[in-house]
């Protein structure tokens, strides 16, 4: 068995047998099979795909690569809620110690940014101090203590899925229904939570471009969950445009903050609010209204920030610490109308190339830089008024660019919805 002929294989599209995923995971790992063989198998199945089985035992393979975490340690159901990505996606920053807050278990590994959108982890490292590499007993003692920790996968934990999950970042070998759906599966299955709750993106600004393709995902993803008895969730949300209004780590932390305050756009709120009460439903058996009743409470009460509050300083970090760039730039409308497209994935890539993501492996993030948008899809706008602000730092941006991905038009056309569709 040899890595060409894997290769080949793939690249003809022919079926992988679970020996030799095997033989490639572990060949990768000990630095036998090199990047650049891995990156053509992996553009390969980009290419052609993986059926069910293949995908089943790739997830299966990457997740006893390493440590899986033991979390009977924790009183309660333990939750996990994951994304697929986008860009603007701070989901996690406001439903995790909202869901906290209520007493809910919050036991999160997250990731980093991928492509064009942005990671959980790197927007938490834009607050000053904040540790997210908590060891597995203090993980423990503090989900216990007070019902939330998100750290960083560590390196135990699926190692084969962390190397493959950053080759993927820079090879253009990220949108692949397979790939993943076996990355975040791993990952959610090793982490050891009751549940998993995973929100679907597709769109312009997400991984997946297409209603179908992402229903194909999340059928996937529910498929992998049913096969190791974890009941598993996903909601398939929008991502034609950015969510809320800021892109750019230390942005969308403050963004987070003022939505935990009640005061966020109502587009993250819908997502936020849309999973909490899909997950307050599974764990306290109550109905999905009375589940908003209360998870607007939280966020009207100031309880939920203050949750916030508490989990940012149990990881050490400083909330007065968070940083923007003061070199800001109005970008404003060319032409008076409705603004009915924005590409979230140009916006996305704009804001990668100021800083705010990764080209390469080796690239460290400006956690100061990003934009915000004053206008969202429906809305009206005047010539000459401002579409959005830029933050940065030490890269130049082109202001037609920008422009560019905005359709805006005489007439008004069809706003699209926020929640497509509901797998489980």
């Amino acid at each position: 068995m040899n890595i060409i002929d894997i290769i080949n294989k793939k690249r003809i599209n022919q079926e992988l047998t679970r020996d030799e995923i095997e033989f490639v995971i572990n060949g990768y790992l000990d630095d036998s099979i090199k990047d650049y063989q891995m990156s053509s198998l992996l553009m390969a199945i980009v290419l052609n795909g993986m059926n069910d089985r293949e995908t089943i035992d790739l997830t299966d393979i990457m997740l006893k690569s390493g440590d899986i975490i033991d979390l009977k340690k924790i009183d309660g159901i333990i939750v996990d809620k994951h994304s697929t990505g986008g860009v603007g996606d701070k989901v996690t920053l406001v439903l995790a110690p909202l869901l906290a807050s209520l007493g809910i278990k919050i036991a999160k590994m997250s990731g980093r940014g991928l492509g064009h959108t942005g990671g959980t982890i790197d927007k938490l490292e834009s607050i000053e101090g904040f540790n997210t590499t908590l060891d597995e007993e203090d993980f423990i003692k503090q989900v216990n203590d007070i019902n939330i920790a998100l750290v960083s996968q560590s390196d135990g934990l699926v190692p084969a899925d962390k190397k493959i999950y950053a080759l993927r970042d820079v090879t253009g070998t990220v949108e692949s229904i397979p790939l993943i759906a076996s990355s975040v599966m791993s990952k959610k299955l090793a982490s050891g939570a009751d549940i998993i709750v995973i929100d679907v993106t597709v769109g312009s600004g997400a991984l997946i471009k297409n209603i179908d393709d992402a229903r194909k995902l999340a059928k996937l993803m529910v498929k992998i969950g049913k096969a190791y008895r974890k009941p598993t969730i996903c909601i398939i949300t929008n991502m034609d445009e950015p969510l809320g209004y800021s892109i750019g780590n230390s942005l969308e932390v403050k963004e987070a903050i003022d939505t935990l305050k009640g005061n966020g756009p109502s587009d993250l709120l819908e997502v936020v609010i849309t999973i909490c009460s899909i997950i307050i439903g599974a764990v306290k058996k109550i109905s999905n209204e009375e589940a908003k009743d209360i998870l607007f409470k939280q966020l009207n009460n100031g309880e939920a920030y203050k949750k916030f509050e508490e989990f940012v300083e149990a990881q050490g970090g400083k909330l007065d610490s968070i940083k923007v760039s003061d070199k800001v730039f109005s970008i404003k409308s060319d032409k008076s109308g409705y603004i009915n497209k924005i590409d979230a994935y140009k916006l996305g890539t704009i804001a990668k190339n100021i800083g705010a993501g990764r080209s390469t492996l080796d690239d460290k993030i400006d956690y100061e830089v990003g934009l915000v948008l004053n206008k969202k899809i429906g809305d009206y706008v005047e010539k000459d008024e401002e579409l959005v602000k830029v933050y940065l730092n030490n890269k130049d941006i082109s202001i037609s660019e920008i422009l560019e991905c905005y359709k805006i038009d005489e007439e008004l056309e069809t706003i699209p919805k926020v929640i497509l569709d509901i797998v489980n």
